[in-house]
C-alpha cells in the first residue's frame, strides 16, 4: 500500500495519479458524465442506465468497464514478459513497462483524436491506458497502490487518522490524502485544459506521462551495488 513507499515511489504514484485525474477530468465532460479510470463510477451509471431503459448509455459505461479490463490485462503481460525474458526475479517496486504501456495507448488515443472519424475509439483506448498506469506498482502479481481507484485509498486516510487520534502515527494518514489531493487536482486541470485544447489535451497528458516513463526506466537500468 501507499503507506510502505520510499519518499521517491511516494512521488512517482502522486504524479501518475495527478496525471490519471488530468485524463479523467478532460474524459468526463467530453463522455458527459462518464469515467475513464473510476470504474465504481461507470458501474453505478451502468446500473442507473439500464434501469431507465438507457441502453445506449448502460454500454457506453460497461465498454469503458471492458477497456479499463483490457488494459490491466495488456500492462500486467508486458510486464510478466519483460520480466520472463530478462531472467530476473520480478522487482517490488515500480515496473516501468506498466507506465509505458499507458504512455503508448495515451498516444494512441491522441492521434486517434485528431481524425474525425476516429474519434468514437479515443474513450476507450483511454480507458485502456488508465486501467494500464494500475500495474505500475505489484507484488507477486498484485497491484499494491491502486492509482486510479480512490475510495480504498481513503478509507485507508480514515482508518490512520483514527490511529492517529488513538496515540499512533501522527503523519501516517497523510501519504493517503496526498494521492486523493493529487487525482483531485489532476482532475481540475484536466477539465480546464479540455475547455481550452478539446481532445487536444490528451497531447499535455502524453508529455506529462513521458516525464515519470522515462525517469523510471533511467533509475532501473543503474547498475546495483552489489
Amino acid at each position: 500500500m501507499a503507506g510502505h513507499l520510499s519518499l521517491r515511489q511516494g512521488l512517482l504514484a502522486a504524479v501518475l495519479t495527478s496525471i490519471a485525474g488530468f485524463v479523467d477530468g478532460l474524459a468526463f465532460i467530453h463522455l458527459g458524465g462518464y469515467f475513464v479510470s473510476f470504474m465504481s463510477g461507470n458501474s453505478t451509471r451502468a446500473g442507473a442506465d439500464l434501469a431507465t431503459g438507457d441502453l445506449l448509455g448502460w454500454a457506453k459505461a460497461m465498454g469503458l468497464v471492458l477497456f479499463f479490463v483490457l488494459g490491466v490485462v495488456a500492462s500486467s503481460l508486458a510486464v510478466h514478459v519483460r520480466s520472463s525474458r530478462s531472467g530476473r526475479v520480478p522487482l517490488v517496486g515500480p515496473r516501468s513497462t506498466a507506465v509505458w504501456v499507458s504512455l503508448i495507448l495515451l498516444l494512441v488515443a491522441a492521434v486517434f483524436a485528431s481524425v474525425p472519424v476516429l474519434q468514437v475509439a479515443v474513450p476507450p483506448v483511454i480507458a485502456a491506458g488508465m486501467g494500464a498506469v494500475n500495474g505500475t506498482f505489484t507484488r507477486g502479481g498484485e497491484v499494491t497502490v491502486g492509482l486510479t481507484y480512490m475510495t480504498g485509498t481513503l478509507v485507508k486516510t480514515g482508518q490512520h487518522l483514527a490511529h492517529a487520534l488513538t496515540g499512533g502515527d501522527r503523519t501516517h494518514w497523510l501519504r493517503y490524502l496526498v494521492l486523493w489531493c493529487a487525482i483531485a487536482v489532476g482532475a481540475i486541470a484536466g477539465a480546464v485544459a479540455y475547455q481550452v485544447l478539446g481532445l487536444g489535451a490528451l497531447w499535455v497528458a502524453v508529455v506529462l506521462l513521458l516525464v515519470p516513463a522515462v525517469t523510471l526506466s533511467l533509475s532501473q537500468r543503474r547498475p546495483r551495488a552489489a
